[in-house]
């Protein structure tokens, strides 16, 4: 009883050398036995974080092919193993129970969400875009220049998309000829 009483942290703090527990005091068997979580993936993945244009280094450490933790990268001299709380909490993006894995559809005037398969949703897309394009394609404006543009659609990015998402999406909407092609993180 007395060897259990005399290996608790805060007994060794008041009466060994260490009064302030920032060493030895501190540790417990728990101490001890725990190995983080990093030690025992199977492989470490260099990774940018996906939220602002900052372009943070991540290392996304993988265990049976799962992500088991991220962490900013210190080899990188833009965040030097540093993440702000979103970059922090980018593994949930991967692993949280409610991340939306299927593609779901509420019809028009329908009151019930219905699953679809990627390549239907896809394809939902592309011809509304083209029927769009086509309604209000503008090849020449009142003042007779030519224009070949389209006022029927628009693009706001964001800045939990990433420098390349927000350039793809930039060349997109420019390709198909809309001209209102905005960023949120510029408003």
């Amino acid at each position: 009883m007395r060897e259990t009483f005399l290996s608790w942290p805060v007994v060794r703090q008041f009466t060994g050398k260490d009064p302030l527990a920032r060493g030895h005091a501190a540790r417990s068997q728990g101490t001890e036995s725990m190995k983080a979580r990093t030690e025992t993936a199977d492989r470490v993945v260099d990774s940018i974080c996906p939220y602002c244009a900052v372009g943070c280094a991540q290392k996304v450490f993988v265990k049976d092919e799962k992500v088991i933790q991220i962490e900013g990268s210190p080899d990188s001299p833009v965040n030097r193993g540093r993440l702000c709380p979103k970059g922090a909490a980018s593994m949930d993006l991967v692993t949280s129970p409610l991340r939306q894995t299927k593609m779901r559809y509420r019809r028009a005037y329908g009151t019930e969400w219905e699953e679809l398969d990627l390549d239907v949703a896809m394809e939902m897309i592309a011809d509304r875009v083209v029927a769009a394009r086509e309604s209000a394609w503008e090849e020449i404006d009142p003042d007779g220049r030519q224009v070949n543009r389209t006022l029927s659609m628009a693009s706001l990015g964001g800045a939990t998309l990433d420098n390349e998402e927000n350039y793809l999406l930039k060349k997109l909407f420019t390709a198909v000829g809309a001209i209102q092609i905005e960023n949120q993180a510029r408003i």
